[in-house]
């Protein structure tokens, strides 16, 4: 097992005045005046935005899957939640993830309430991301603590900083899957999740 060091430790979070002021710093580095009438209050007002778009460092989306029902009369047949609308950051340019997940599972003797799977994708997109990160960690996450015979997740999303920066190609999306279990060994239970995700079943 590898010794871990003082630099392994998480960097201690800076106060909201820091926040504030590097982003008095940006601007400045941008070329414009901080002391501009129109941008005085926009540290203020990033600082404020940084809270609601990170939230998810906050969330913890294991809690959300905790409180399961059993009582589903048998049921264990495919559920299915898709187009759960998200944004999301880039981690390489803290640009902007637009997209939807879909997230399907085949559970085992118990169900979860589907509008915890939208907090689940919603607790990972609130975080600096890679969207093939993002798509295992909502898959392991549904299998590691439902246990159910199988999980699929597909995320398609545009990501603004090959939008708006770079190549600047619009109007293109990014495709990731991700599939666990029955979903990856059975080609029949992964061709229905892909039917019912397209809306074709």
């Amino acid at each position: 097992m590898t010794k871990k060091t003082g630099n392994d430790r998480k960097p201690r979070r800076p106060s909201r005045k820091a926040a504030e002021e590097a982003v008095r710093t940006l601007l400045l580095w941008a070329g414009e005046d901080p002391r501009r009438e129109g941008l005085i209050d926009t540290p203020k007002r990033v600082a404020s935005a940084y809270e609601d778009w990170f939230s998810g460092y906050k969330d913890d989306p294991v809690r959300y899957l905790r409180r399961t029902f059993e009582e589903v009369e048998g049921y264990d047949e495919m559920i299915v939640l898709r187009d759960i609308e998200f944004e999301s950051h880039c981690e390489h340019h803290m640009a902007p993830i637009i997209g939807k997940a879909h997230v399907g599972y085949l559970p085992r003797n118990k169900v979860v309430g589907i509008s915890k799977l939208a907090r689940v994708v919603e607790a990972f997109a609130r975080r600096f991301q890679v969207q093939e990160k993002m798509t295992a960690q909502i898959a392991n996450c549904i299998e590691d603590v439902l246990k159910p015979k199988g999980v699929g997740v597909v995320i398609e999303a545009a990501h603004q900083c090959m939008t708006t920066r770079g190549v600047h190609k619009s109007d293109v999306s990014m495709v990731t899957s991700q599939m666990v279990g029955t979903f990856r060994k059975d080609a029949r239970t992964r061709a229905e999740f892909l039917r019912m995700i397209d809306g074709t079943r």
